[in-house]
């Protein structure tokens, strides 16, 4: 979304594609702001309105509905975070040592990209509060078969076949990916809200112990 980090996503999120032009730019931005803020619950395409002084046949000439909003841009999260996985394993010839740097990115994805537009910090803040909500409804069949979630599957697919690089005879390399991507949400929104239901403390933006726990998870299982 930003000068010089651009992605493309499935056509079929958007009505007309936001990265084009300035208001679909400035409606991501603010709906990723407001989403953070309000939650998904609380967010309406009026209040967007409101936001950006436009109106709300605006935010509705590029995306028909605030649920395809939300897919979008937890999209383009996955997009984002898939790039920083590949950006930083890319010379690393060691597949374990490739699982401990994408342990750590999943880990430290919190942090914003001075690289980009998009307030990356409050857009992970909504995957781990909000990304559940994309998926668990009843539409979720036909939304898989427009490929409205390629980009979710493509990260974990590929953090799978480096698993399968270390242990080439493991089964589940695809449950286990999905298990620590989930696990990495449910255990910052746990500490966060629900402290009695996890074990990890995040203070001061510090996730070593989410980390520590994470490769736990994957090492044990795959070893």
């Amino acid at each position: 979304m930003g000068t010089t980090f651009r992605i493309t996503l499935n056509e079929k999120l958007y009505l007309r594609d936001p990265e084009q032009t300035e208001l679909g730019r400035k409606i991501v931005k603010a709906s990723i702001k407001m989403i953070d803020e309000l939650g998904f619950e609380h967010f309406t395409f009026k209040k967007l309105a409101i936001e950006i002084d436009s109106t709300e046949a605006s935010a509705y000439r590029y995306f028909e509905s605030k649920h395809k909003m939300l897919i979008y841009i937890i999209s383009w999260y996955w997009v984002w975070l898939d790039f920083q996985i590949s950006f930083q394993t890319n010379n690393i010839k060691s597949p374990k040592e490739r699982l401990k740097i994408i342990l750590r990115i999943i880990s430290q994805a919190h942090l914003d990209d001075i690289n980009t537009e998009i307030d990356e910090a409050a857009l992970y803040r909504i995957v781990v509060s909000e990304s559940s909500k994309a998926y668990l409804t009843k539409e979720v069949d036909e939304a898989n078969k427009d490929g409205l979630y390629r980009e979710y599957k493509q990260l974990c697919n590929n953090i799978a076949e480096i698993i399968l690089e270390v242990n080439p005879t493991f089964r589940y390399s695809h449950s286990l990916v999905s298990t620590v991507m989930e696990a990495s949400h449910n255990q910052v929104f746990f500490s966060q809200h629900l402290p009695s239901l996890t074990d990890i403390k995040i203070k001061d933006n510090n996730y070593t112990q989410l980390e520590e726990y994470l490769s736990h998870i994957l090492f044990s299982a795959i070893s």
